[in-house]
């Protein structure tokens, strides 16, 4: 046996043998939540229909949840309280069929022409995307949301960066839905469609920096360390696919050196994007300096098969209408945004956080475990 653990076949097979397992546990995971989550719908949908019709009384529910727990006492979910999170549930959606038909992939001409009263079946023989996510995510967007169309904003967001309930809280406690895709920018005249829709939809604005702590009168050096030193927050709020390249990058131009503040590849877009910090008011000359940097990452460092440098002004403040004037004329895509940082300490406390050498030690140890995009959310 021995012999075999340390054959090179048998172990490649192996490894080959546990990700299938586990890609297996997964999607029978993922066809388990899609079925209940098919069942709640269904039930919610029962359960409103008879109380509308039967007269039952008021101790229905109570009573339907006796009996269904006797009937099926190894399933969970059937207490009072969850089944009039199931009755919620359907109501929650089903009063605005239009947006809930948002969720239907693209339906065959027939179906289509079924009338708005039978939609919810057309919902639930399509597998929508309301089905794709946990009920505990569910039960968190119900509590928190009152409109569906950023409940389905919500879904669909979790769907497509897997996120966990925590993670979900954070990003609706941090109002997500109205920031993402409102920073000023020029991606219209600059990039292709529906690359600039989708790029504009990456952006937000403000950014909420509420995961840093500093002190009055920090610099742009302060806030760019102190956004590397708790990279995982930072790339969490910058959202899916931003891998981290470093920072202060160096780009040489002739004898010269020059140092952007942040640097990152985006997987998704494939492109590099240059992030400059501003601790004050945006200045129209920012826009011509990273437009500079733009066309230096795109003549040295962009590799053929990459697309266009993206760059993000993320400033303290911002007047939009005189951020759109800054952006006329420039060729290169630019966004800019505000951030939102609220943990302000007196400067008397400043000695009781990371001084900007521990915190570069901590940097240069993790650059030297890492490769060249360590970081990937």
């Amino acid at each position: 046996m021995n012999k075999l653990l340390n054959n090179h076949d048998y172990k490649n097979w192996l490894i080959e043998l546990k990700s299938n397992i586990q890609q297996s546990q997964i999607k029978a995971a993922l066809a388990v939540n899609s079925q209940l989550i098919q069942l709640y719908w269904d039930l919610g949908r029962q359960i409103t229909e008879k109380q509308e019709t039967a007269k039952w009384g008021s101790g229905f529910i109570e009573q339907l949840s006796k009996d269904l727990r006797v009937e099926f006492p190894d399933m969970k979910g059937f207490s009072k309280d969850n089944l009039l999170r199931v009755k919620k549930f359907y109501l929650y959606y089903s009063q605005h069929f239009t947006k809930v038909a948002q969720l239907v992939p693209l339906l065959e001409d027939s179906i289509q022409q079924q009338s708005v009263t039978k939609l919810d079946h057309v919902v639930l023989d399509n597998l929508p995307l309301l089905f794709q996510i946990p009920w505990g995510h569910h039960v968190l967007i119900m509590q928190k949301i009152k409109d569906v169309s950023e409940a389905i904003f919500y879904v669909k967001e979790t769907i497509k960066n897997n996120w966990s309930r925590a993670v979900l809280v954070h990003q609706i406690e941090s109002n997500l839905y109205e920031r993402q895709g409102k920073a000023v920018s020029n991606f219209q005249n600059t990039l292709p469609k529906p690359k600039s829709d989708l790029t504009n939809q990456l952006l937000k604005d403000p950014y909420n920096f509420d995961f840093l702590t500093m002190t009055e009168n920090y610099n742009e050096r302060d806030l760019e360390k102190s956004l590397t030193q708790y990279i995982t927050d930072f790339l969490l709020e910058l959202g899916a696919g931003f891998a981290f390249v470093g920072k202060q990058y160096q780009i040489n131009l002739g004898d010269k050196e020059y140092f952007i503040d942040l640097l990152f590849y985006h997987l998704t877009l494939r492109c590099y994007v240059v992030i400059e910090l501003k601790v004050v008011e945006f200045n129209p000359e920012f826009a011509g300096k990273l437009n500079f940097y733009l066309n230096v990452i795109d003549a040295q460092l962009k590799h053929e098969s990459d697309k266009p440098t993206i760059g993000l002004i993320i400033c303290k403040t911002k007047d939009n209408i005189e951020a759109e004037y800054a952006l006329k004329g420039i060729e290169k895509p630019i966004g800019i945004s505000e951030y939102e940082l609220n943990k302000i300490l007196p400067e008397e406390l400043k000695s009781s956080l990371p001084s900007i050498e521990e915190i570069e030690n901590e940097l240069r140890k993790m650059s030297e475990d890492s490769s060249e995009f360590p970081f990937v959310v």
